[in-house]
């Protein structure tokens, strides 16, 4: 297991201090706190904090996010729902958690409590630092035409943009929450159909040549309830889908599977190898989550088994990692117990759980996949941190894009960073046709006052882990939430799509409003 996070120069001086001070002054509220508070609050997060997550440095977040955002969080979790005068959010009252799960009484004291409280508090730093790039973004990335949909929507909501090349396709799907509608779109760029459906669709991948499986959250923004299901939908052999708009059917009619907690990525594979396809699904949840996976028992009929029954299951990638003919299963967890955990399948529909990389909740951990970055044969993880929405809403040095270099045995060494403030993807492919792999990364949480142009990056590859940052000007226009890339043309070169998620969530920046972006931007490879 590889950790990521080493002990930082602020808290190093911290705990120098300490040793030689009787008092330390705390950041946020100027009040002096005794060092035996602070050592035993550190005693104590080791004992309670690290029972659920990787350990947080204090020097991770300012005081202030951990005094007003982060604690107050996490103290219902410990059976705290008020501490001094101050009321902490919970969902106590939510009839979507089961009557146990938050502690019937206290686990800790309101003194050992304000221990650690005094810990986190008085050892992080009133601001955290900027991120420090050692090759800033540039502009002039001519690899790319930016194409726009002919079609306007006053209120970009996208939250899926998927190429379709299934079947000898070549499509866009891109689904709008605001509309409801499943749209697809032509390789050149003309809406050819369009799907109603209730619910948000966040996924779509192939289970045939003909199928596909359709990925419905449910309800889209935090919630603990299972309102997510797996729906289909069946190509025609005019590219249309069968149940489409013109039919009169909606998608809701053709579900698969329900009952879901917020699911966000499906992956098809028989799993139990009993010749038929089943389908693992990455329950993301809020509180309460799981990964899982529905056993194909026949006749369109799916039972469903938990591989592991947590929340924060955000990305799946089906692999035979240990060789022995048997799929298993790497995942990112993005949620509490962040991490990517390998899944080895040991027959008959069980599994035996490793860590292969953890990193602290505060992470916001946001997407991987597996790519040989190095070109040594064996596959690396590229890895992007950087949702920015809960308790801790700001800017972080350590959020970006991240690669791991496989050193056989499950073991990862990192190899390279780039900072980008909210990044949310990032996928590596040989967009320039030279025979390595570049970078594409977008982010959700920008830096749009000051560096507008981190909300697409892309990272061209000069070997030897050194990439080129670029940006294209178009691309500031929207708030980028999804991104695939493949060969939506059919001319050899791996296009790229984004999907602008602004209407809920607006920023202006410069008189630009990016509610009113592009609903989507197909960015065309115009290379080799």
């Amino acid at each position: 297991m590889t950790m990521i996070v080493k002990p930082s120069s602020c808290l190093f001086f911290g705990l120098f201090f300490l040793a030689a001070c009787s008092h330390y002054r705390r950041n946020k509220s100027h009040k002096e706190v005794p060092v035996s508070s602070i050592r035993r609050g550190e005693e104590l997060a080791k004992v309670y904090c690290q029972s659920c997550h990787l350990l947080p440095d204090p020097a991770l977040l300012d005081a202030g996010s951990w005094e007003k955002g982060v604690l107050p969080g996490m103290g219902p979790r410990l059976g705290i729902f008020r501490h001094n005068f101050d009321l902490y959010p919970s969902s106590l009252h939510d009839t979507n958690l089961s009557k146990g799960f938050y502690p019937a009484q206290p686990l800790v004291s309101p003194e050992d409590w304000e221990h650690i409280l005094d810990y986190y508090t008085a050892l992080s730093p009133d601001s955290l630092p900027a991120q420090q790039r050692q090759r800033q973004i540039r502009d002039g990335l001519t690899l790319f035409k930016v194409e726009a949909p002919p079609i306007m929507h006053e209120a970009p909501a996208t939250c899926l943009t998927r190429v379709d090349t299934g079947g000898g396709r070549r499509g866009l799907w891109v689904y709008d929450e605001y509309y409801k509608q499943l749209y697809r779109w032509s390789a050149s760029f003309d809406r050819v159909d369009s799907l109603p459906c209730q619910g948000a669709i966040v996924d779509i991948t192939d289970l045939t040549a003909t199928d596909l499986l359709v990925c419905n959250i449910g309800l889209l923004g935090p919630n603990n309830g299972k309102f997510g299901k797996i729906q289909s939908i069946h190509m025609g052999l005019n590219g249309k889908a069968q149940g489409g708009h013109d039919s009169g059917i909606e998608m809701d009619s053709m579900s698969l599977a329900g009952h879901l907690a917020r699911p966000v990525q499906l992956s098809a594979a028989d799993l139990n190898r009993d010749g038929r396809v089943d389908i693992l699904v990455c329950e993301f949840g809020n509180l309460t989550g799981a990964l899982s996976w529905l056993e194909n028992m026949g006749k369109g009929r799916y039972e469903r088994h938990v591989i592991k029954a947590s929340p924060g299951a955000i990305r799946a990638v089906i692999t035979d990692y240990d060789h022995d003919g048997r799929p298993d299963i790497l995942v990112l967890f993005a949620q509490g117990d962040e991490g990517i955990f390998l899944f080895t399948n040991k027959g008959g529909g069980q599994f035996s759980e490793r860590v292969l990389l953890r990193f602290p909740p505060m992470y916001g951990s946001t997407y991987f996949e597996l790519a040989d970055l190095n070109k040594d044969g064996l596959p690396d993880i590229l890895y992007t941190c950087g949702d920015n929405a809960d308790l801790s809403p700001v800017l972080k040095p350590y959020h970006g894009v991240y690669i791991f270099i496989n050193k056989g045995d499950g073991q990862y060494e990192q190899a390279y960073f780039f900072p980008i403030n909210g990044c949310y993807k990032a996928l590596a492919r040989d967009f320039d046709g030279d025979g390595d792999p570049d970078i594409a990364a977008i982010s959700f949480f920008a830096d749009y006052d000051r560096q507008p142009e981190e909300g697409f990056v892309f990272l061209q590859n000069r070997g030897g882990m050194d990439f080129q940052p670029y940006s294209l000007a178009e691309t500031q226009t929207g708030k980028w939430l999804t991104m695939d890339a493949a060969d939506l043309d059919g001319d050899g070169r791996i296009d790229i799509v984004l999907g602008n998620f602004s209407f809920f969530s607006p920023v202006t920046k410069k008189g630009v409003n990016f509610a009113k972006g592009p609903s989507f931007l197909l960015l065309r490879n115009q290379g080799k």
